[in-house]
């Protein structure tokens, strides 16, 4: 029977190679090969460990590689040679276990190899770390260099090191506590793992393991500070009609149900079908009771009985996910230069076709979890320009260097 400890460093390799071959994100591979490999919860936990840390810092580990390495390798013994120098240089598990359990992932032709890099890593370590401190920022903190050079233009060369580095830390855990829910306030309140966030009313950093019935019972919602943003901005209010119009999969839709007081009518829409039913079991935990679900692609024309329907429209659009790398550790690799524009093009769209579902006094919110301006301020004033019917009444521009939470944008357009 094989050791469990094995089936971690397999299991780490193996999904590494899935990533690289297709579009899936690393956190449904986790759980794909925790379950595939039968993995305890301790184990799933180091198996988590060792992909986030090889995806944060693949660019140092590729360059230690380079100092230890000469020559070309293939790209399954590159993963395990990331999996193993991860653990021994960054980590900091056992060197025995790093190298006899990472060794055996590798066939037998390049198990020596694979053996005598670690071993020199092991040997040269004080002096790879120490090196590692004079690599450009890029290179060191493990971000493509066409994003650090713009976040260096748009934010200047400390705040985008300062990003860069914050992307390669673990995110806290919030909770915002749900008002649709009486037992809830009161249960964080007395809670030891919860702890009030300092003038943010509601939202609390989880410091420990959560009883399972604060989810169950919809006592609280995860989700970081930034998400308040466009729900505030909107402003809703009891008896109102508002349209949340990328809803899935819930999160501001509860924020905005909470405010309505139950009362009124919250339309949820989402473009992805198969995203309805999580969208309407949060919904139903979460004891939101004005709300009614249903699937529209926003970059197609709304219906007809839509037009001139609400009062409030909030667009929390598809964006480049920059504002939450830290969340979202592969988004770095993911992007490209080129899909931003992609990108603005489909937010312009969906702007397009929301705007006539207003109220003649109505107001839309556009929101993202992007920092470029690009998809955000640049983006809202270009469309201002085509419609000039609109105004800018207040936006938000929240940046993780500068508010300690992910990044956000949101904006409050009005009808003149």
């Amino acid at each position: 029977m094989s050791n469990p400890k094995t089936n971690v460093r397999r299991a780490a390799v193996s999904a590494l190679k899935a990533w690289a071959n297709g579009h899936t994100y690393m956190d449904t591979l986790i759980d794909r090969h925790s379950s595939r490999n039968h993995l305890s919860r301790e184990d799933r936990s180091l198996l988590q460990n060792i992909l986030n840390t090889v995806l944060r810092n693949r660019r140092l580990l590729d360059h230690w590689i380079s100092k230890l390495r000469k020559g070309k390798l293939d790209h399954d013994t590159r993963d395990i040679l990331r999996v193993g120098l991860a653990q021994i240089l960054i980590i900091g598990i056992p060197d025995h276990a790093a190298v006899n359990e990472t060794v055996n992932c590798g066939k037998a032709p390049v198990r020596g190899l694979i053996n005598a890099v670690l071993r020199r890593a092991i040997l040269k370590r004080k002096q790879l770390l120490s090196d590692a401190e004079e690599l450009a920022p890029d290179v060191l903190y493990s971000h493509p260099g066409w994003l650090y050079k713009r976040w260096r233009q748009e934010f200047g060369k400390a705040n985008a090191i300062k990003l860069m580095q914050l992307n390669n830390q673990s995110a806290d855990t919030f909770a915002r506590v749900n008002p649709l829910v009486a037992e809830g306030a009161e249960a964080l309140a007395n809670s030891d793992v919860a702890e009030a966030v300092e003038d943010v009313d509601g939202f609390y950093r989880i410091t420990g393991a959560m009883p399972h019935e604060w989810l169950n019972n919809g006592y609280i919602y995860i989700q970081d500070l930034a998400t308040r943003h466009s729900v505030e901005l909107m402003d809703p209010q009891p008896d109102e009609i508002i349209l949340d119009a990328c809803a899935a999969p819930g999160g501001k839709a509860v924020l905005a149900a909470a405010a309505m007081q139950n009362s009124g009518e919250l339309v949820c829409t989402d473009s992805n079908a198969k995203r309805l039913p999580r969208l309407q079991e949060n919904l139903q935990r979460l004891k939101v009771a004005n709300a009614s679900v249903d699937v529209h692609d926003w970059t197609k024309p709304a219906p007809a009985d839509w037009h001139g329907k609400f009062d409030a429209i909030l667009l929390d659009v598809p964006c480049s996910n920059t504002g939450v790398i830290r969340r979202r550790i592969d988004v770095r690799w993911r992007l490209q230069l080129e899909s931003i524009d992609e990108q603005v093009a489909t937010q312009m769209s969906i702007l397009e076709n929301a705007l006539p579902c207003l109220k003649p006094t109505g107001r839309l919110i556009y929101s993202t979890c992007s920092i470029e301006s690009r998809e955000n301020s640049e983006l809202v004033a270009e469309f201002i320009a085509k419609h000039p019917k609109l105004k800018l009444a207040d936006e938000r521009i929240i940046t993780p260097f500068a508010d300690d939470t992910d990044g956000a944008y949101a904006a409050r357009l009005e009808l003149k």
